[in-house]
């Protein structure tokens, strides 16, 4: 029989599969989940069923994964924009900014990885997003213990950005630099 571990939203799965809770990252993207795990040891992921199917941006990709939008529809996934470690153990180094949710973390598992600065927490941070509806940039507070700050103030909420905006997590300052916005955008047409 599997042991399962419950989050802290209530949901179970599978700790030896997952690092943390599969479902609540789905529940993020708007996608409504029945509760139908048991509260019993023995329940499986295969008894999560979604209730309605993928929309908006994401669609399902090769082997169960999802897939953005432009990957589905250009083949790959364009950088929207960059962040660029201005101060802190990774200074110089810049990461990319894909379409829709990047989040930021120490784990191999995070799309905005900042490896040396130990006082980032391991997963989910903070979390920095592109929208290709809106065009608009924003940052996120993350699930982890440690704090974010948009130009000094704690970000609490979603916060829009703007361009050169200094995102600070754990010791690291990252500026935000904008490819996609009013002089530009892809086109998925």
């Amino acid at each position: 029989m599997e042991q399962m571990t419950r989050c802290d939203n209530g949901h179970y799965f599978d700790s030896k599969k997952h690092t943390t809770c599969p479902f609540c990252g789905v529940q993020e993207l708007g996608i409504e989940i029945q509760q139908t795990l048991a509260k019993k040891a023995g329940a499986t992921e295969s008894s999560v069923k979604v209730t309605r199917p993928l929309q908006g941006s994401q669609v399902a990709g090769p082997e169960g994964k999802t897939v953005g939008i432009f990957q589905k529809k250009l083949g790959i996934e364009p950088v929207t924009g960059w962040l660029v470690t201005v101060s802190g153990p990774d200074k110089g180094k810049d990461y990319r900014i894909k379409a829709e949710k990047n989040f930021i973390g120490r784990s191999d598992k995070m799309d905005i990885q900042i490896v040396s600065d130990e006082s980032v927490s391991r997963d989910h941070h903070a979390a920095v997003s592109y929208s290709p509806k809106s065009n608009t940039f924003s940052v996120y507070p993350g699930k982890g213990k440690g704090l974010v700050y948009l130009n000094e103030e704690e970000v609490l909420t979603p916060q829009k950005l703007k361009a050169f905006d200094v995102i600070e997590v754990g010791q690291s300052k990252l500026v935000f630099v904008p490819f996609c916005g009013e002089q530009f955008r892809w086109d998925t047409e």
